[in-house]
Formats: structure tokens, sequence, C-alpha cells
């Protein structure tokens, strides 16, 4: 759908949110591999915030979310961007976040689930593509590893990031050209814990309005949580797709 332009004018000091910069970051990955979490980090090492105390509504402002601002405030050069798109020639510095297909399949049924307040199947979520609104797990995966249109990229891992975040992000920041102290990058990592993650929610509530109020937004985040909660069969029907690109990442 066209996002719909309103004259710059009857709103200075915004942009619109398909105007961009060459130097621009993308934080883009698969619905439910980190982006989230990753936004309050960013935010946290970039603009230097506490992010257990930072509401959802000023995160989004900081690191906007593509799919759902029209407008947004540049602070600085370069920008940053959450984003669950496919490889766009605009996008020409990219932080791809890369997590265990099966367990994002199980994070985003839950997920759908809470959005859309009804039963979803999960074995159409996996075979016929239902709800899949960018593409299938491996498909958005096999798309960016192909790199198309030669964006300056870096692949971070959900694992990696939940088993030494400090050195993730020490990554991230020398991707971005960015000097952060140890000490910064740990106080941001201790303030962007899943559990701070959750009191904050409970107490700001998020900022996506179409978000149900009720609903928690930060939910397991675990490891290996396909074990206990997709049935054997979805799995198997996962595999029949997916099975080569998992073993291609490095995802047993």
């Amino acid at each position: 759908m066209k996002i719909e332009r309103i004259p710059i004018n009857a709103l200075p000091h915004f942009t619109h949110i398909e105007d961009f910069r060459p130097d621009d970051v993308f934080i883009v990955g698969y619905p439910k591999s980190g982006n989230t979490w990753m936004q309050n980090l960013v935010s946290g090492v970039v603009y230097g915030i506490e992010p257990q105390y930072a509401p959802d509504k000023l995160i989004q402002e900081l690191v906007p979310d593509v799919h759902y601002k029209l407008y947004y405030k540049r602070f600085r050069d370069p920008m940053f961007f959450k984003s669950h798109y496919l490889p766009r020639p605009e996008y020409r510095r990219v932080v791809y976040l890369l997590r265990d297909g099966r367990d994002v399949m199980v994070s985003y049924f839950h997920h759908l689930v809470a959005l859309k307040n009804k039963e979803v199947d999960l074995m159409s979520m996996v075979r016929d593509g239902i709800d899949h609104p960018f593409a299938k797990w491996h498909e958005h995966v096999e798309a960016w590893l192909s790199n198309p249109y030669n964006a300056d990229l870096i692949i971070i891992k959900y694992e990696d990031l939940i088993k030494d975040t400090v050195n993730q992000l020490q990554r991230f920041c020398k991707f971005v050209n960015l000097q952060r102290s140890l000490d910064l990058i740990e106080r941001v990592v201790r303030g962007a814990s899943f559990e701070n993650m959750r009191k904050k929610e409970k107490v700001f509530g998020g900022d996506n309005p179409i978000w149900p109020r009720d609903k928690p937004f930060v939910r397991r985040g675990k490891i290996g949580s396909y074990k206990d909660e997709m049935p054997e069969e979805v799995l198997e029907e996962f595999l029949k797709e997916a099975n080569y690109t998992l073993q291609k990442v490095g995802y047993k």
C-alpha cells in the first residue's frame, strides 16, 4: 500500500518515512527475531539513554519502525530504522537479525494470536504461508543472504545476542563506526534485559497503535522454545522447505 504524503511544510521538522539517506542504518529481521529488543539496545548505545526507563514511544522516535510510522524526526546522521522488509535498493547499510526459524514460527504464532484475538492455525502458517506479510522465513533469510543490492551488511544471530549481548553490541558499534565505552554498553545491556523490558512494558505500555493493551508483547525470548511448543507434525512440515536454510546458517 502506498503511503500518502502530506505536504512537508505542513509538518515542519518531520521527514517522510520513505525518505532515507545513503548512510542510514536499517535493523532488519523476520518478525520475532529480536527486532524490538535490538531497537532498544540500539537506542541505548546510539543515544546514551537508559532503556529500562525509556517508554516505547521514545524508542520508536529514536529508532523508527518503518511499518507503522508515516513521518519521523531526523535527530542525527545516520538515522537508524527498524524494518522487516525484503532487500530494497535504498537500504545501503543493514544489520540483519537472524533467529532459528523454528523458534520464530512459534513466537510469531503467539504474536498473531494476541494481535488477532482469535485462534490461529500454526500448520497453515507454516505450510501455506498464511499471515506471512513479507515471505516465509527461509525465503526472507535467503533473500538477505543473497544481498541483491550489495548493501553493506552484518549478520547478528539472535542466539549470539542472548549469549553474549555485550560482544554483539560491540560488533554493531564497530560496523556503524560508533565509539562507545565498555561501561556504557554494559549499562545498556543491563537496562534492556528481558526482565527490564517486561517491567517497562507493564509500566508504560507500547506505542504500536494496533497492539492490544491487555496482551504482553515481550514473551519468552528463549532459545529452543520450539521444542516444547511446536507439534512434531508442524515441525516436519516446516523442515520440508526450511531445513536447507537452517543448516546453511548453522542451525542443527
